[in-house]
């Protein structure tokens, strides 16, 4: 039987209804609804590519785009977190949040979500650019729609498809910046894109019971753990030459060339300590180790690259 055929039986059905109670949501509640560490990351790989791409954008309109940017991110978490509202009620890492916790009705989220969604994509289109602004609705409506209504309850593979909305960021950040895409922002949506499933599954091999208990078929949970440290050890691989690919195509400097091989292969060193330590606490702070480095090495990365470019002209 395949990963795939495995994965649907996990399949869930959208959220469960949550009894309308008075709104008890702070602001804080609303913050944290718009999942602000995804946000930074979002934004920061934005801000790189609006920085690096050719010709000058005017501040305000480079301000005005990142600011939509991370708004459609808030977005995005936003309704993210009203459609799962039912599997973080049962995992510890997720019960915290306000639907679950009951200080905000799911009705409140899905209208703050839709809201913040308009907002940004409405904004960013009619300021800076609608390319810029089809693909942040794109973005939003793939990590809503495909990701989290299909394919994470659907298949162990949901964060190596589902990762795709998370790359694009830097795409719209260069088109705000040049009104077109190229070959620089494509290798930028690659890098993320390939570092993703290795940053989430070394969080997911800590948190396979949370998976389990509420029937998300990550791989830990469909595959085991032992496959899981196997396609974290290959993702971390490829990501060495697809990280030093700006480099190599002769799109950045020799400073980001050497760091990003450095970094790629402290990552996979990262990757081969999760590989080798199967058991117990060990097998639990390689874990850590690595989820807590693979956040380090996209954002080096980036800075780097960002350097690189200033310094190079």
């Amino acid at each position: 039987m395949s990963l795939m055929a495995q994965g649907s039986q996990f399949a869930g059905s959208s959220a469960a209804p949550v009894p309308c109670q008075p709104s008890l949501a702070s602001v804080g509640d609303y913050v944290t609804l718009m999942k602000p560490r995804v946000m930074s990351l979002v934004v920061f790989t934005a801000l790189v590519s609006v920085m690096i791409a050719p010709g000058h954008i005017h501040p305000v309109i480079g301000f005005t785009a990142l600011l939509c940017i991370a708004v459609g991110a808030g977005a995005a978490g936003a309704l993210n977190m009203w459609y799962d509202a039912d599997i973080d009620a049962l995992m510890s890492r997720t019960s915290s949040r306000p639907i679950p916790r009951g200080r905000m009705a799911a009705g409140e989220a899905l209208a703050f979500g839709v809201v913040l969604a308009a907002f940004a994509v409405g904004v960013l289109g009619v300021l800076v650019s609608w390319l810029a602004a089809a693909l942040l609705a794109f973005t939003i409506f793939f990590y809503i729609v495909v990701y989290t209504a299909w394919l994470k309850r659907s298949t162990p593979y949901n964060i190596v498809i589902g990762g795709a909305a998370g790359s694009l960021p830097p795409v719209i950040g260069w088109a705000a910046a040049t009104g077109g895409i190229s070959v620089e922002p494509c290798l930028l949506f690659l890098i993320i894109f390939f570092w993703t499933p290795p940053h989430f599954w070394a969080l997911s091999l800590v948190r396979a019971e949370d998976y389990a208990r509420a029937r998300v078929p990550m791989l830990p949970v469909v595959a085991g753990a032992e496959e899981t440290r196997r396609q974290i050890l290959r993702y971390s691989l490829v990501l060495v030459p697809i990280g030093a690919a700006p480099w190599l195509l002769g799109y950045a400097q020799a400073l980001y060339g050497l760091t990003a091989i450095v970094a790629g292969t402290l990552m996979v060193m990262f990757a081969w300590r999760v590989r080798k330590n199967r058991e117990g606490a060990c097998a639990v702070r390689a874990a850590y180790h690595l989820f807590g480095f693979s956040i380090l090495y996209l954002f080096v990365l980036f800075a780097v690259l960002l350097i690189d470019a200033r310094l190079g002209g």
